[in-house]
């Protein structure tokens, strides 16, 4: 069964950094697009950053431009999410995703989810 596992988060102080982690098991992610998404309390889920099989193509929601940065390793069949000066909006839980295709921008088209991890971010 095709499993996403997230860890990394936690909680941290505005202006701090964390960083998620996303082991993919009984699967070969290298063919597939990755993303992470998050939800906020209240708030619609939100496609925060995609990165594409090669690792060459990344695509990054405005808010979190030049303080996030996706990163995979296929070899370990795992993804990862470095966030830098996060901010008290950066809240949420952090989903990890598979897509069904090599470059994948919409949630729509991711069809494996991890059960999430929480981000927290105070002021």
């Amino acid at each position: 069964q095709v499993k996403l596992v997230e860890s990394g988060g936690g909680s941290v102080q505005a202006g701090g950094s964390v960083r998620l982690s996303c082991a993919a098991s009984q699967l070969d992610i290298e063919y597939y697009s990755m993303g992470w998404f998050r939800q906020a309390p209240g708030r619609a889920r939100e496609g925060v950053v995609c990165i594409n099989t090669s690792g060459r193509s990344t695509y990054y929601v405005d808010s979190v431009k030049g303080r996030f940065t996706i990163s995979r390793d296929n070899a370990k069949n795992t993804v990862y999410l470095n966030m830098n000066n996060l901010r008290t909006e950066d809240t949420a839980i952090y989903y990890c995703a598979k897509s069904v295709f090599s470059y994948s921008r919409s949630a729509g088209q991711y069809d494996y989810w991890g059960q999430g991890t929480q981000v927290t971010v105070s002021s």
